[in-house]
């Protein structure tokens, strides 16, 4: 196969053609340009982050998450539902496709302080702009409201929350990059996600959404997991505990009945389950 004819096929892997473009962009809310510039990654990427919904409950109930793009166009941007960073990024990457960016998906492995080396289970986009490559991470819950610039020395706040990026031994013997993020105490730096550049395709997606929604040992094929933010505080129920976070303050966090799950779900991440889901969840709450 020829260099040009793969990099065709590679451009149009994300099926952007398919993408109900202008529905997907009213549901953030971007009524600006679309010309593939920075201006407008981070204009994308601020709405995505702050309209396109966090949650695996799918998983949970299912065990099984589609990541079809009209699957997942229905759930996202057509019901009041979410999904995780595998359905974030089939969509989003779908819609910087179809808007003619120049990108790679990449997967990491979230740490969150962690020193052992966890799964790569967390999808991302790395854009190239300008000579500049940016790090597009929308679909982590607690996404960064902005792009960060991939460098060996940035420190960064979208206005709120900072970020840290360092280039690093991320597995013994293999050089990649970390995310750092402060600690819930402020008083020092904790690894967020670390990752490579390799670029992962739909494919890769799809093997790792089948683990991530239904191995035993996936952390989110049994616990309920919804995460939203905001400019000022982001809020995450793992199970039945609910906690708020707010740049500087210690985080805020209540226990739920299984009761309230639903309801919560609704009012705090704007997820509204169906009726029959609802209950269900709620049974299967420990």
């Amino acid at each position: 196969m020829s260099t040009t004819r793969r990099h065709k096929e590679t451009h149009r892997m994300w099926n952007g053609d398919a993408l109900d473009l202008d529905a997907y962009l009213a549901h953030l809310g971007h009524d600006g340009d679309r010309a593939p510039t920075l201006a407008t990654l981070r204009a994308l990427h601020r709405a995505h982050v702050l309209s396109v919904r966090w949650e695996n409950v799918e998983a949970v109930l299912r065990k099984s998450r589609s990541l079809d793009l009209t699957s997942v166009q229905a759930r996202l941007i057509g019901s009041p539902l979410g999904g995780t960073c595998f359905e974030h990024v089939t969509l989003y990457a779908a819609a910087l496709e179809r808007l003619g960016f120049r990108f790679s998906a990449i997967q990491g492995r979230v740490q969150m302080g962690a020193t052992s080396i966890r799964p790569a289970t967390h999808a991302m986009v790395v854009v190239e702009l300008e000579g500049k490559r940016w790090l597009s991470d929308i679909g982590f819950g607690a996404s960064p409201l902005e792009p960060i610039e991939l460098t060996d020395a940035t420190d960064t706040t979208d206005g709120v929350w900072a970020y840290r990026l360092r280039r690093e031994e991320v597995t013994p013997g293999a050089d990649g990059w970390a995310l750092y993020q402060p600690t819930d105490e402020g008083d020092g730096w904790l690894v967020r996600h670390t990752f490579t550049l390799d670029p992962q395709y739909p494919i890769d997606l799809r093997v790792t959404n089948h683990y991530g929604a239904s191995s035993p040992q996936s952390p989110f094929s049994d616990r309920l997991v919804a995460q939203r933010i905001h400019p000022d505080r982001r809020h995450m129920l793992d199970n039945r505990t609910l906690t708020t976070t707010r740049p500087g303050v210690r985080p805020e966090t209540r226990e739920l009945e299984r009761h309230e799950v639903p309801k919560v779900l609704a009012d705090v991440f704007g997820v509204e389950l169906p009726v029959d889901d609802a209950a269900l969840l709620v049974s299967k709450l420990t």
